[in-house]
């Protein structure tokens, strides 16, 4: 066996394969195993600290040896990585694979006490902006002038088919609770394992990113029972006075109704095996909140205290920081997060009173009555005034999470390296940017994520695709990975459809009908495809598998297309889910790539019990592949079954074979196909 064979046999990484078990317990014993050809190599060690243990060989089975050794944790990180002695020479293998000599490498780590939920991982989660998703309850709609928000009156917007206009957060379309309460079945049908929901917390905006009352769900997302201002007040209420509004958001009635309708959602979508992760905003709040109140919302409430902005005596005014402390009344000096007046930052560090509130707000909707699973957190790295304070706040936060509820998950948003944030203490995980989101769509489309941009070079290069997915994917702990959230759009970046059409620019330039005009759909179930076989949980944003296309905020937040979906993206998505689904190894197996040119990728996910090989084809052309897929355990003389075979218009489950000669795999593809094969 030549070196090069010989160093393409060897493989480890942190699934159950190679760490037994792979979230083991402080101060237990856990099993590593390293994996090479039959009888080639000399010696291998473990080596971690300074200390080189070396490893007995305890399996072999038709391709390869198996090493195992046996080690003691403490209650510490432990950080390791192989040595292998080889006819040809010395290699270690860290994370990023392997490395000749003493060449620079990433330990291996366990975090020893760290878990995520078994049933996060590889989850088929669907992300929800509530306001543009069905309408189940006109009676709370928003109405017509119902207040003043941002210069300019509130508005309903009549036409559901209509896109936002270039700022929409005054504009609302009717969505609420009980409209996902109505499409409970649909969600079930396509697959959804778990419902993410952008805030639905009282705020007065239809993107709800500045919260009002973290104590309570919406009434325009829940229940209106209490609406009409009294006779007396009614007579003197002007559509800029906001009275309406203030009765709607303040009314206990209203309040408490709300919280019970969240509460049976969750329970009805627990009964139909879906979880449910809300949103949580508590690096800022909004100028509406009643901690705050600059509006003068809560002023006159019966059972609400006097806000900071009208007070210095009021019980919240630590909750935020003012320059001028003694500029009262109606104190503007407030600090604003990124400067914005309606989003003030909240001020922790000064108020151990707020940090308690908050982690009180981080139980309570993860225990009874609400029993919600999880947390997204909106900009996790940015709370707080210091990088130490925001890791001890979030090593808190994770702790009242997991005591009310062990099995929460905790997922955070962040841009960037996150490993300082995944060592086993604060978060799960993160919105996975940086090892999905990003690289797949610049390799398949050559698009930036908010189509701002175009890069001839990085479209179809699979060297970038290649060397970003493995540098990033290994900052994280293999139980972080398993659950990271693999998106391919959301609330805040455009349609991935839309990138395929290769416009830069966003809607107020180029038009709202630009975002549909020459799309690929070839090219989007190709990234449908690695969304739903690479290492995460991949996570829909509500309407793309109806063929909702759109540029970046606010564009992108346009209607689930009732009535008007596209039924064949419909069953391509229903078809890839159920394969994603039926195969555990798609969810916590390992992964390897098998071949990379221009505009090609091959990837497999393989465990010692099951292998599924992947094979993109994004060129405008048919292509011939030809891969080496012997390295996931497939036999070298064997057989694989088509799972799936998508093109731009068409979708196949029919099981056609292929054969394995030598352990190579050879395929022809059309233009911008992808297929998956399952080892017999």
């Amino acid at each position: 066996m030549d070196e090069r064979v010989l160093v393409k046999s060897f493989f480890a990484d942190g699934t159950a394969d190679y760490c037994i078990p792979p979230e083991p317990e402080p101060y237990s014993k856990v099993r590593l195993r390293f994996r090479a050809a039959k009888d080639c190599a000399r010696t291998v060690w473990l080596c971690h600290s300074s200390y080189n243990d070396r490893m007995v060989k305890t399996e072999t089975d038709g391709q390869f040896d198996y090493y195992d050794i046996e080690i003691a944790l403490s209650n510490k990180t432990f950080h390791y990585h192989y040595k292998v002695a080889t006819p040809y020479g010395t290699w270690r293998y860290g994370k990023e694979g392997p490395v000749e000599g003493d060449g620079i490498l990433l330990d291996f780590t366990i975090s020893p006490g760290f878990s995520t939920p078994d049933w996060a991982k590889g989850a088929v989660m669907y992300q929800i902006f509530v306001d543009r998703f069905y309408n189940g309850d006109p009676s709370n709609d928003v109405l017509n002038d119902e207040y003043f928000y941002i210069d300019r009156n509130v508005r309903q917007i009549d036409n559901w088919y209509k896109a936002p206009e270039d700022f929409d957060v005054a504009e609302f379309y009717g969505g609420d609770l009980a409209g996902v309460m109505k499409k409970l079945d649909y969600l079930k049908d396509l697959g959804v394992e778990v419902i993410y929901f952008n805030p639905i917390f009282v705020s007065p905006s239809s993107h709800k990113y500045d919260i009002q009352d973290y104590d309570y769900i919406d009434p325009h997302f829940g229940v209106i029972e209490e609406d009409l201002v009294e006779e007396d007040e009614a007579k003197l209420w002007t559509p800029s006075d906001g009275e309406r509004y203030k009765k709607r958001v303040t009314s206990r009635v209203n309040l408490n109704a709300s919280n019970n309708l969240f509460a049976v959602l969750v329970a009805q979508a627990h009964a139909r095996g879906i979880r449910v992760i809300i949103d949580g905003v508590f690096n800022h709040c909004g100028s509406f909140n009643k901690w705050l109140d600059r509006e003068g919302i809560y002023r006159d409430a019966a059972g609400f205290h006097d806000g900071a902005y009208v007070s210095k005596d009021s019980p919240f005014f630590d909750f935020f920081h003012f320059y001028d402390p003694d500029a009262y009344p109606n104190n503007d000096t407030y600090e604003g997060w990124w400067g914005h007046a309606t989003l003030p930052k909240l001020n922790y560090e000064e108020s151990p009173t707020l940090e308690a509130f908050i982690l009180h707000i981080a139980q309570k909707w993860v225990s009874a009555p609400y029993h919600a699973d999880g947390w997204r957190l909106d900009v996790a790295a940015d709370l707080g005034r210091s990088e130490e304070y925001n890791h001890t706040f979030w090593r808190k936060f994770r702790q009242a999470v997991k005591e009310a509820n062990p099995n929460a998950v905790i997922i955070a948003e962040h841009y960037g390296d996150p490993s300082p944030w995944l060592e086993g203490d604060q978060w799960d995980t993160v919105m996975n940017y940086d090892a999905f989101m990003e690289p797949v769509s610049w390799f398949l489309t050559g698009m930036e994520k908010h189509s701002e941009a175009f890069s001839q070079e990085l479209l179809g290069d699979p060297l970038y695709l290649r060397d970003t997915l493995k540098k990033n994917m290994a900052r994280f702990l293999t139980p972080s990975l398993q659950c990271a959230m693999n998106q391919l759009s959301n609330h805040d970046h455009s349609r991935f459809l839309t990138r395929t059409n290769h416009k830069v620019g966003r809607a107020r330039d180029l038009g709202v009908s630009a975002a549909s005009e020459g799309v690929n759909k070839g090219v989007f179930k190709n990234a449908v495809v690695m969304q739903m076989t690479l290492p995460g949980a991949p996570t829909l944003y509500y309407g793309d598998e109806a063929g909702l296309c759109g540029f970046t905020d606010p564009d992108n937040r346009r209607c689930y297309p009732w009535g008007r979906e596209d039924k064949e993206l419909l069953d391509f998505h229903k078809k890839v889910i159920h394969i994603h689904r039926s195969y555990q190894v798609l969810k916590t197996g390992s992964v390897i790539e098998l071949n990379g040119s221009k505009n090609i990728i091959a990837f497999a996910r393989f465990s010692r019990e099951e292998q599924i090989v992947v094979v993109i084809n994004n060129d405008a052309y048919s292509r011939d592949i030809v891969m080496d897929v012997w390295p996931t355990g497939i036999p070298k003389e064997s057989t694989l079954r088509q799972l799936l075979y998508a093109q731009a218009e068409q979708t196949s489950i029919s099981p056609v074979h292929y054969t394995v000669t030598d352990g190579v795999l050879s395929i022809s593809l059309p233009r911008y196909s992808a297929v998956i094969l399952v080892r017999e």
